[in-house]
């Protein structure tokens, strides 16, 4: 297939997103246990507003998508067949809840909304941070479904596809949370940084073997489908000669990414690199040693990495037209 630069970006923004506030919430949740300590309400705050900026740079990267983004409402009219229409409403819910879980602690407005029997009080924070949690994840499976949905492209339809979007996701949305603990260590204190680079460090391996196992898998396809079984012809030897057009057409600039078989060789142990093995030695340093300058560069490198993981995840789909298309002698 070929890659569209407008839903690279739109998957590996919101992925940040959805990572940086599930690690801000995952660590309000060990601090409501005594696990960790509590933070002030600005790093929370200000935090989630950094996600939501992640999240509207992803949806406006979406739109560049678009022929008509006049229409882009009608997308959600088709929520119950289509995983596409499902994320189109899971974006902009997630994004509200977002919202909500800042406001409530920029404007410290944490109103007590039930205590437990063990007297623990429960207030609008740590609801609107369980509901965007359960959102974050309602928006990966569904982002994932758009694709794992395709049986005819088997490079993407299987469970490692969701598991891969919400792994290199958290990574990298964890991996900005530890950068972002040493940068705004005024909101911070003491820095969580080691806390949220240790997550990052085991995401992140999740998603070498995760990533590992797709292109494992990917590689050992075979087509299922030959000349002869496309146009019901028998005959041991079928040569095509045109594809009855002398220019191009939709079909050959669509569903091909027109790269070398040398470009497609090179980029996958690029990402390899960028999006694993560079981050996890540095994310291990920052367990212990947390630098702002060394996790920023660590984000800057994982999330370009991303960038060509995700360019490589839509060009290595083949499309079965390619047989046709592509075959030309």
């Amino acid at each position: 297939m070929k890659p569209a630069l407008s839903v690279v970006f739109l998957t590996t923004l919101i992925g940040v997103g959805q990572g940086l506030f599930l690690a801000l919430y995952t660590q309000q949740s060990y601090a409501l246990f005594g696990l960790l300590p509590l933070q002030n309400d600005a790093f929370y705050g200000y935090g989630s507003l950094l996600a939501l900026v992640f999240l509207i740079g992803g949806l406006a990267a979406s739109f560049l998508h678009l022929g008509h983004p006049e229409r882009a409402w009608r997308t959600a009219t088709q929520w119950r067949t289509s995983w596409l229409s499902r994320e189109v409403i899971a974006l902009p819910a997630f994004m509200g809840v977002v919202f909500l879980y800042a406001m409530t602690h920029l404007l410290d407005f944490r109103p007590v909304l039930v205590i437990l029997r063990g007297g623990m009080p429960i207030d609008l924070s740590i609801v609107s941070g369980g509901l965007g949690t359960v959102f974050a994840f309602v928006l990966f499976v569904c982002t994932g479904m758009i694709y794992a949905c395709l049986r005819f492209l088997r490079e993407w339809h299987t469970p490692l596809t969701i598991i891969n979007f919400i792994l290199l996701g958290g990574a990298s949305g964890f991996t900005f949370a530890a950068f972002f603990a040493t940068y705004f260590v005024t909101f911070s204190t003491p820095s969580q940084a080691g806390f949220f680079a240790g997550w990052a460090f085991i995401i992140t391996l999740l998603g070498l073997l995760g990533r590992s196992a797709s292109l494992w898998r990917n590689a050992r396809l075979r087509p299922t489908s030959t000349l002869q079984t496309a146009i019901g012809v028998k005959h041991p030897r079928i040569v095509q000669k045109s594809q009855g057009a002398m220019g191009g057409s939709f079909n050959t600039r669509e569903f091909f990414h027109g790269k070398s078989v040398a470009f497609m060789r090179a980029i996958k142990p690029a990402f390899l690199i960028l999006v694993f093995a560079i981050p996890l030695p540095l994310l291990f340093i920052s367990l212990s040693h947390p630098s702002t300058v060394l996790l920023g560069a660590t984000f800057i490198l994982q999330y370009a990495g991303l960038m060509a993981e995700r360019w490589f995840f839509f060009a290595e789909a083949n499309h079965p037209q390619n047989l046709y298309y592509q075959g030309v002698s």
